[in-house]
């Protein structure tokens, strides 16, 4: 068994790869993309499957109160705090195969990879499959790196709910957690010493540029809130145009606030969507009674992200008293844009050169479980190309062959946090 203090160069198979991406899109509901939410024994399967492959391989696995899947490999030196990387394994209701998989895929193939060569390296390794990633289900995104951050509790885990009214920690119990006990998922920080999360860009940069990998420096922050439009169902035949009180047409007008904002000239880089719009009583003859929209503001200026959810807020109050409807606005969640350290940007691009990769530094504009994570442990992120820009869609793609270079950087990178004397350190302490 050899260490790392001369990384070697670890040889990453395709076929592996290959192997859990088409075994982890099984596990889904029946319809287009892949649908497998938070907290639902398909999740569960998934995570499952995760353990599954690494036991055999000398990681003790287990799983903490919230859901999220940590397989450690003890180190040669018992002192050095872990290095780790991983990603999620939920997805959106008919989204892609890869978003999140991917990073939880090529960990699992970096211990191959390890096991393979030989490798045992100096600090404890880390390789984790977080929970509830994905806001879709409950409105909060990045839940089980949320709490090992200290930034969700299990007072939240009772507060958030999902359309049908199901609270998230019932909806943990349902799988055999234990939300109430949230508070001991907490990661110490003095416990780690650095994370770097493996993701497709969710965009088409790398695509358009022909580059194999991103370096990403910051991560977009997410403001996200829930309008409820209330106006007055009747006949549509029976009331005229000048009588109605339409909440769905108030909301169509809210909807286009939103890109207008958007794209003046004071929001170059923010992004405003209405991605889910429910309307009642949902008929054909009916006017709209009641439209409950939700709005995602993303930015990488934190203080702009605010303040643009805020004039929306106070727009959209004023298109409501003009329309004659009611309006009521609820605070979902709320995320600051986060820096990622130049030292751990640093350590990737020479991964990257190493391996003989081209890349690109470069932000993201999707949160991310590693967004979370800065508050605990230093993070680093690597981008491969999604094609078309296309995620959270049954079209979305990576090759394999595109990811295996992605994963051969992340393994580079890893080994050469692991052969430092003590990774960052004169960094963090500045």
């Amino acid at each position: 068994m050899t260490t790392t203090e001369n990384p070697p160069t670890l040889a990453v198979e395709q076929d592996r790869i290959a192997a859990d991406l088409d075994h982890l899109a099984s596990l889904t509901e029946p319809g287009p993309g892949v649908s497998r939410l938070a907290f639902t024994q398909l999740e569960r399967q998934a995570h499952e499957y995760f353990a599954a492959s690494l036991r055999p391989l000398g990681y003790r696995v287990w799983t903490d109160t919230v859901g999220n899947t940590i397989a450690e490999l003890e180190g040669t030196d018992p002192a050095a705090p872990a290095i780790g990387t991983g990603s999620h394994l939920d997805s959106v209701p008919s989204g892609g195969r890869f978003d999140g998989i991917v990073g939880v895929v090529a960990g699992m193939e970096v211990a191959r990879a390890l096991a393979d060569a030989g490798v045992r390296p100096r600090h404890r390794l880390r390789i984790v499959a977080f929970a509830a990633e994905e806001g879709a289900r409950f409105g909060q995104a990045c839940t089980g790196s949320r709490v090992v951050a200290g930034l969700t509790g299990s007072a939240d885990l009772d507060r958030l709910r999902d359309a049908s009214g199901t609270s998230m920690a019932e909806a943990m119990r349902s799988v055999g957690l234990a939300p109430e006990r949230a508070a001991e998922a907490r990661w110490a920080a003095e416990d780690w010493a650095a994370f770097i999360e493996l993701h497709i860009e969710q965009g088409k940069v790398l695509e358009s540029l022909d580059l194999p990998i991103g370096v990403v420096d910051v991560i977009s922050g997410s403001t996200r809130l829930e309008f409820t439009v209330t106006g007055l169902a009747s006949h549509t035949g029976g009331t005229p145009m000048h009588l109605r009180a339409d909440a769905l047409a108030a909301a169509a007008e809210l909807v286009l606030l939103a890109e207008e904002i958007a794209t003046d000239s004071r929001h170059h880089g923010t992004r405003l969507t209405v991605g889910r719009l429910d309307v009642s009583p949902n008929s054909l003859t009916t006017i709209p009674g009641e439209v409950v929209f939700g709005l995602d503001v993303r930015d990488v200026d934190s203080a702009r992200q605010r303040e643009t959810a805020a004039e929306f807020t106070a727009r959209a109050h004023a298109v409501a008293a003009r329309r004659g409807v009611g309006l009521r606005d609820r605070l979902l969640a709320d995320t600051s844009p986060v820096v990622l350290p130049t030292w751990i940007q640093d350590e990737i691009t020479r991964a990257a050169r190493d391996c003989g990769s081209a890349y690109r530094v470069m932000p993201s504009g999707a949160s991310h479980d590693s967004q979370m994570l800065t508050r605990v442990v230093p993070v680093g992120m690597v981008f491969v190309p999604s094609r078309d820009g296309l995620s959270h869609t049954p079209a979305e793609w990576t090759s394999v062959p595109e990811i295996a270079e992605g994963t051969r950087v992340l393994a580079a990178t890893l080994l050469r946090l692991d052969s430092a004397a003590s990774p960052g350190a004169q960094e963090r302490a500045r």
